[in-house]
């Protein structure tokens, strides 16, 4: 049978985008690719990189006061969002163009528009014409959603936040994920007056407690009003304000409520279940280990599969994809050990288990160090850092490393290397300390904090 093309990839995000360029660029395989939106997807878009950028943003409002305790003299004159979102609009036009221009590089042809899955070997696109590929990717993505109460189509999404003509002066945030907490950051930093629900008893569930106890007391000393185990129960508009009324009994008035409640995969309407693709209880495409559907010419890689909805993950999905169908070399994504980074303030790096999750499995020991770093310290700031390592305590593998700290992010990239090979926290020990840094306190903490039997 002879197809139009070798590989369709449905959607322009990072996971798509490289597999489709890889298997032209280097399989020499004729590649097609619809995207509905812009490309580069949620990441680049709508996610990652907008929201670091506002990130720096907000960190600078601290750095006239801090710098005059260095003996710099410096003024703020405050902070002009209409000035910042101009360069960050044309920042994300420039990456966008960087993502089209590899696409052509590679040879890969691409729609702008939405596309469907028809049968096994076809996809519809928008303006009704069909194309046949002998294999067909799925690469849609994710989107955020409103919860189901009175008055949700009065909040706005992550979707919206960075085009927003004004930052609010009061915002609620809800939620309690590491979106919601960074941008309870962000919004904070750039003068936003912030209130944040959690249904939960603690923010960022899932990470280790001790980390995230210690974001959840930095952020509320920062000036965040963290209300915990409180969620919102309806909105009103009144005025120019939205009311939101909370399971605490309370009713408050903001110009913003932030839903950050949650994301479910792009899949509804794709025709992927009438064509015997299964998808999961939230609508996520259901994979095997090599990220293929139950339809074997369909596969299906990023976060619209729900296994670990991270960027750099989806483009391992999308090169593993590449290397099994195209080059004959089949590969399995490896979701074991990812380092992630959490851009909240302060920002949380973290790979491996969690102490929770090490001493549900066996004997362990835990190495754990909270202090003043030296620069903030020196300016007069009450922030603390936090370097952690969950330890087998059998093997002596290092089995977690946690951190809390400025530049976390960066840290545990190194540090997820060590983990990832199996170090033991004798190898830690026997790494020569860099001084004076923060980091430093991962290879010089000798005696354990704790240990459980």
């Amino acid at each position: 049978m002879t197809f139009d093309y070798d590989l369709f990839v449905i959607g322009g995000g990072s996971g798509g985008v490289r597999a489709a360029r890889v298997a032209a660029g280097e399989a020499g395989a004729k590649v097609a690719l619809a995207e509905e939106d812009r490309y580069g997807g949620t990441c680049v878009i709508r996610g990652c990189v907008p929201k670091k950028l506002m990130v720096f943003a907000s960190e600078y409002a601290g750095v006239c006061e801090d710098a005059a305790a260095y003996g710099w003299k410096l003024t703020n004159d405050g902070f002009d969002w209409r000035a910042f979102r101009a360069k960050l609009e044309g920042e994300l036009d420039r990456l966008e163009g960087i993502y089209r221009n590899l696409l052509k590089g590679s040879g890969v042809e691409t729609f702008d528009q939405r596309a469907s899955v028809v049968d096994a070997h076809t996809v519809r696109l928008a303006d009704g014409t069909q194309k046949s590929a002998k294999h067909i990717l799925l690469a849609m993505g994710g989107r955020p959603v409103k919860p189901e109460i009175e008055g949700a189509e009065l909040g706005i999404t992550s979707n919206d936040i960075f085009h927003l003509d004004q930052l609010p002066k009061r915002v609620l945030i809800i939620g309690g994920g590491y979106i919601a907490c960074e941008f309870a950051g962000i919004l904070n930093g750039l003068g936003s007056k912030v209130t944040q629900y959690y249904r939960g008893a603690q923010i960022l569930r899932g990470f280790d407690d001790e980390a995230r106890g210690l974001v959840s007391e930095e952020m509320i000393q920062s000036g965040i009003d963290l209300h915990l185990g409180t969620d919102v129960l309806s909105l009103k508009k009144d005025g120019e304000n939205i009311i939101a009324k909370a399971t605490n009994g309370t009713e408050e008035a903001f110009d913003q409520v932030f839903f950050a409640t949650g994301r479910v995969p792009n899949t509804d309407n794709m025709g992927l279940t009438e064509v015997g693709v299964a998808l999961g209880r939230k609508g996520e495409v259901e994979v095997d280990a090599y990220s293929q559907t139950a339809v074997p010419s369909i596969y299906a890689v990023g976060d619209i599969t729900d296994r670990a909805n991270l960027t750099p993950v989806a483009i391992r999905e999308g090169m593993a994809f590449v290397e099994t169908v195209f080059k004959g070399n089949p590969t399995k994504p490896d979701h074991d050990l990812i380092p992630t980074a959490i851009f909240t303030q302060p920002e949380m790096g973290t790979v491996g288990l969690s102490e929770e999750e090490a001493r549900a499995a066996g004997p362990i020991e835990v190495y754990c160090s909270s202090f003043k770093p030296m620069q903030q310290s020196f300016a007069g700031r009450a922030d603390r850092v936090l370097m952690k390592l969950v330890v087998c305590a059998d093997t002596r593998r290092v089995l977690g490393c946690h951190i809390v700290a400025p530049a976390a992010g960066e840290m545990i990239q190194l540090a997820g290397i060590a983990v990832k090979m199996g170090a033991t926290k004798e190898d830690f020990d026997r790494t020569c300390a860099v001084h004076p840094t923060m980091a430093e306190e991962i290879v010089t903490m000798r005696n354990p904090t704790r240990s459980h039997k």
